[in-house]
């Protein structure tokens, strides 16, 4: 059994026609689809910066990506076409200086046929750069009223009433033409004068626009970098060289102390980013500890041991959130427990599977957030209540191990369970247990106040 060439039967490729080979005269200097350097340069630099942009920007460079649209309609003529248009004017200007009107017309004729074919794309392209179809359309609009308006004049007998009027009036008396004429060029330069002006605002704008996009665009990539500086200088702080967690105290205090330094120079959608990193890394759990070399105990399962009780935190966020501004962002799976979030902004927040036990969340906003199985206490719901200066946590009971809720506003939260609803109207207080969703009825307010 044979097997042939695939060279033999191949297609053969279609011939290429000379037309293809041979563009028109008048061809576009680019295809319909195709973007100028400076435009492509501008767009690949939006893409680049798409995957670091922040919920809080977002609006601010889809605005601006109007600004850099690419120019489609540029315009370019053919050498044969110019050499056709200057035999055009040198005819009309033989037929003008040997007074043949044939040959002037003729010549005259098909330079004005070229010249507009020229320039017709030209202006269009103008036309659409420097006016906005609104602006189009209300100028058809005003060229319409005023062909009305004319028409109106004319037709109406308005116009023969006013030729009639204007015959009556002494002109001598009222000045002569040229002094009419005067004040209407004065008119004109007045109106050209705020057109100008009008434009310069206009072109100032656009400017601003795009130095406050590139600014944007360079506080979004300078944020990432410094969080990504950050992650490794962590990582190699409190790891060792076989990637075991060994953190020494100084090492626990060089770590909260860069910590409290980045969080407070990243905006809501940074701080999100930091925290789920470590929180994912067990960073903020508190670990068991062997009691004399302080180093985290595995548990036997590929993980660390936790100890809530008396384990200790690699990094301990204490008030590093308090006031802290996290609208929006994405905590999910994050571990804030004993965390101080006091008049903290987490207002549509996606809070799902968090750990917020004792943590203080005093006149705190909720509004609109995830709390699909967020922690707020351990134990039973009966038996939970919010953290107490004096009296250690009992996780078993679920004393002392909820959060701080007095105050807080939950309006709108999002797939409250049973349980967490019962201890915020428990233990909110009675402006707490107005913003609860499905509201308190039937449940006592065991804060009292």
């Amino acid at each position: 059994m044979t097997i042939e060439s695939n060279s033999n039967n191949s297609p053969t490729p279609d011939p290429i026609s000379e037309h293809d080979l041979q563009p028109d005269d008048f061809d576009g200097g680019t295809g319909e689809h195709n973007l100028t350097p400076d435009g492509l340069a501008t767009q690949q630099a939006l893409a680049a910066i798409a995957s670091l942009q922040s919920p809080q920007n977002t609006t601010a460079l889809q605005q601006a990506r109007s600004w850099f649209k690419p120019q489609t309609n540029l315009f370019t003529v053919k050498p044969r076409a110019l050499l056709i248009t200057l035999l055009a004017i040198a005819i009309t200007i033989i037929g003008l200086a040997v007074n043949n009107k044939l040959i002037g017309i003729f010549g005259t004729l098909v330079t004005l046929m070229l010249s507009v074919a020229i320039l017709l794309p030209w202006v269009q392209s103008a036309i659409k750069q420097w006016f906005s179809p609104q602006d189009r359309t209300l100028l058809i609009a005003f060229l319409g009223l005023v062909v009305a308006i004319i028409g109106l004049v004319k037709f109406s007998g308005l116009g023969d009433r006013l030729l009639a009027w204007g015959i009556k009036i002494n002109w001598e008396a009222s000045g002569t033409l040229a002094e009419w004429f005067g004040a209407l060029g004065q008119i004109l330069i007045a109106i050209i004068a705020v057109y100008v002006a009008w434009r310069q605002y206009i072109i100032s704008k656009d400017l601003t626009i795009q130095q406050n996009l590139l600014t944007v665009q360079q506080n979004i990539i300078t944020q990432q970098q410094t969080i990504d500086s950050y992650f490794q200088g962590i990582s190699d702080l409190v790891l060792d060289e076989e990637g075991l967690l060994e953190d020494w105290p100084q090492e626990r205090s060089i770590a909260e102390g860069r910590t409290a330094a980045i969080l407070s120079s990243v905006d809501g959608s940074g701080k999100a980013k930091i925290l789920r990193f470590l929180s994912r890394s067990k960073l903020l759990t508190p670990l068991k500890r062997d009691r004399r070399l302080g180093r985290a105990i595995l548990n036997g399962v590929g993980g660390y041991a936790e100890d809530r009780i008396e384990g200790v935190r690699v990094i301990d966020l204490g008030v590093m959130l308090a006031g802290a501004d996290l609208a929006g962002t994405d905590l999910r799976w994050t571990d804030l427990s004993e965390a101080n979030l006091v008049r903290a902004d987490l207002s549509g927040c996606d809070l799902v599977k968090a750990n917020l036990s004792r943590a203080i969340l005093y006149d705190a906003k909720l509004c609109n957030a995830d709390f699909n199985g967020v922690r707020l206490f351990y134990g039973s719901v009966e038996n939970a209540s919010p953290r107490s200066r004096t009296v250690p946590p009992n996780y078993q009971t679920g004393e002392h191990t909820g959060a701080v809720i007095e105050n807080a506003d939950f309006t709108n939260a999002q797939r409250m369970s049973d349980a967490v609803r019962y201890y915020c109207c428990a233990w909110g207080g009675e402006q707490t247990r107005g913003t609860i969703p499905g509201g308190c009825e039937g449940i006592p307010n065991k804060l009292e106040r």
